[in-house]
């Protein structure tokens, strides 16, 4: 490991600590003071700081620091993978299924009846993105027909969500679902924490075993073979973790985008183009960054809360036309 990506992890590791924690002692709204909450919680006979904090900001935070995570780990193993700087975690159509199995929850009724309804709905959306892909791809597909697979899965979940929408016979819950596929923290449990987190884990674990064998698959896919990797296997931890973590995380917080995009991009530089190393600082990185846009969110003066995924758009959408123009120069030269 070079010393660059020792301190930028380590930097990046301490960043996460510290916004996890003023995101714990951030009030939902500036109007509610933090020294008091602090004050109360020292107090040995005030249950209703503690039930604040365990209840509305320890879910909250836990979510900001998991999700991101997963999209700074997810986009870091795409792009390695696709071998691709544009690529992103949505490529592989995991979020658009996610989001269609929520929005059929809506759609159905049944997130009014049962609130955990909505946040399962996306997980099934998401596990089924996962066995399409590979019935679409196959046991010995390319890196191209995997992306190729994810581009279609993409299509046909914003199309169903958008004819979901037209049929929706009540405005009010078509308006719901445009809100929750904007992405947003608020208002979570510890209920949809104990939901996502063992599959976000899962996703870990895949993505970060396949990351050695990841460094030969950036050379190509017949240099990794002739090199003794297992590509196909590499190929189907990626997708699977990527499809877990990424997938469990919008169920439970809707579309959060350019996450994935934009902090390995940020951070190549810093690990020498290392796609292991790569890895693990943007899941440092996108914990950061997930954490800091959500407090943002929270200090925003306005009337109502802004959406986390609208923040992140529009921090990511400059970046990304940044990236495109980069890209066209570097052709041209």
């Amino acid at each position: 490991m070079t010393l660059g990506f020792r301190h930028t992890f380590g930097l990046l590791s301490a960043t996460s600590v510290a916004l996890f924690c003023i995101s714990l002692l951030l009030p939902n709204t500036l109007a509610a003071p933090t020294i008091s909450l602090l004050a109360e919680l020292l107090r040995d006979d005030n249950e209703i700081a503690r039930i604040i904090l365990l209840e509305i900001r320890l879910p909250r935070a836990v979510l900001a620091l998991m999700v991101g995570t997963s999209l700074g780990l997810a986009g870091a193993a795409m792009q390695g993978l696709l071998r691709n700087p544009l690529a992103e975690p949505g490529v592989v159509g995991v979020s658009g299924t996610a989001a269609l199995g929520a929005t059929l929850t809506f759609y159905s009724g049944l997130a009014a009846v049962a609130p955990l309804a909505l946040p399962l709905g996306g997980i099934a959306g998401a596990m089924g993105a996962v066995i399409v892909l590979f019935l679409i791809a196959g046991r010995q597909a390319s890196t191209a027909t995997l992306l190729l697979a994810g581009i279609a899965l993409n299509a046909i979940a914003g199309a169903l969500t958008a004819l979901t929408l037209n049929l929706s016979p009540n405005p009010f819950a078509a308006m719901e679902i445009i809100f929750w596929q904007m992405g947003s923290l608020a208002d979570r449990s510890l209920m949809h924490v104990q939901l996502s987190a063992p599959l976000m884990v899962i996703g870990w674990i895949l993505i970060l075993t396949a990351a050695p064998a990841a460094r030969a698959l950036s050379l190509g896919e017949a240099t990794a073979s002739s090199l003794g990797i297992n590509v196909d296997a590499t190929q189907r931890k990626i997708i699977v973790g990527t499809a877990l973590c990424v997938g469990a995380g919008v169920a439970v917080t809707g579309v959060i985008g350019f996450i994935g995009l934009i902090v390995p991009h940020l951070l190549r530089r810093s690990c020498n183009n290392d796609p292991a190393q790569l890895m693990i600082i943007s899941a440092a990185g996108g914990a950061s960054l997930l954490l800091a846009a959500d407090i943002a969110v929270r200090c925003i003066p306005t009337s109502a809360e802004l959406k986390l995924g609208v923040v992140t758009a529009l921090l990511g959408a400059p970046v990304f036309l940044y990236l495109i123009f980069k890209l066209r120069r570097l052709e041209s030269s």
